[in-house]
């Protein structure tokens, strides 16, 4: 089995809320449409990526992390359904809910 890559220290650097912001600002670009669900997949994809290189999460990654309870707890749900899934139902598209989606997470952040 190959031994795992050892980045320096700069390389673990936050990067999530950085993306997060970039993909607010231009979201064709990173989605090619608005979309909450590609941006699920988007991120499904950042955390696949990070683990399969054998990164440690990041502060903001494990922050993150913890937004799947704040959306149940804002909404209200003892169901299992994801927080992209929650916030789809309360909107009335895909493009509404990932507006919805950055207005939440600047919530979230805010504490």
């Amino acid at each position: 089995m190959q031994e795992a890559i050892q980045y320096p220290a700069a390389h673990q650097a936050e990067y999530l809320y950085p993306l997060l912001h970039r993909i607010q600002a231009r979201p064709g670009m990173y989605l090619g449409r608005p979309s909450l669900t590609r941006l699920k997949m988007l991120l499904l994809g950042y955390s696949l990526a990070r683990r399969e290189l054998n990164l440690p999460l990041t502060e903001q990654e494990k922050s993150f992390d913890g937004f799947q309870d704040w959306i149940q707890h804002r909404f209200q749900i003892q169901s299992s359904q994801s927080w992209d899934s929650i916030i789809v139902f309360h909107s009335t598209d895909e493009q509404e809910a990932l507006t919805r989606f950055f207005q939440l997470f600047e919530e979230f952040c805010e504490g």
